[in-house]
């Protein structure tokens, strides 16, 4: 049988800044190997009406200084036109088999193109295929449709010719201002905190919080 996996709390004195914490919570469940996506993470949006949507995301990369988490998506998907219409979201990590979870709040805006650009370049090839036959959120009438949409951006580029990245396809950025980190306690006396600050690149406040 596997050991249990140590209930770490979190440090005492809380850090001024949290998202370094973050960042080394995924790097520790990357590194464990024990989950085959450590870095998915929920992404929760809002439409112009207010009617939230959730799903699965994963997480390219986080900048704790200045603070700024980063996933790719389609900006034409349900997801990228709710943060167009409303550039707010939300997202959660759950690392079940370390006990831990961070929620991160904060608005959200399209990186620079040139960014997207490189990562689109560094992509698998048939990734890059798939982000143009893709018209993410969008009805299909048979997956025999959506193959043969796939045949012609095959078709398009050829077996080497450069893909390049389509318009709708790019990194988000979210800039945090508000993160909640738990880390499960035993007799459900769970360590929590929260940090928020009013714009980006201000100051951190944080205080804990009863499980």
């Amino acid at each position: 049988m596997r050991p249990m996996t140590p209930r770490h709390t979190l440090p005492e004195p809380l850090p001024a800044e949290p998202l370094s914490l973050v960042a080394a919570w995924l790097a520790e469940a990357q590194a464990r190997g024990e989950t085959p996506n450590p870095n998915a993470m929920v992404l929760a949006t809002c439409d112009d009406q207010g009617r939230p949507s959730a799903r699965v995301v994963l997480c390219k990369d986080i900048s704790p200084v200045p603070g700024v988490v980063r996933f790719v998506t389609n900006y034409l998907s349900r997801k990228g036109r709710e943060m167009a219409a409303n550039p707010r979201a939300a997202l959660v990590f759950h690392w079940d088999h370390l006990h831990r979870q961070a929620r991160i709040e904060g608005a959200v805006r399209q990186a620079d193109a040139a960014d997207s650009d490189r990562y689109f370049a560094s992509r698998a090839r048939g990734s890059q295929l798939g982000a143009h036959a893709s018209r993410q959120s969008e009805p299909i009438a048979s997956r025999a449709a959506l193959r043969a949409q796939l045949d012609e951006v095959r078709d398009r580029y050829g077996d080497d010719g450069e893909v390049p990245r389509p318009a709708h396809w790019g990194i988000m950025e979210l800039w945090a201002d508000a993160v909640e980190l738990w880390v499960e306690g035993h007799a459900r006396l769970h360590d929590r905190a929260r940090w928020t600050r009013a714009a980006a690149n201000a100051e951190w406040a944080v205080t804990r919080l009863q499980p």
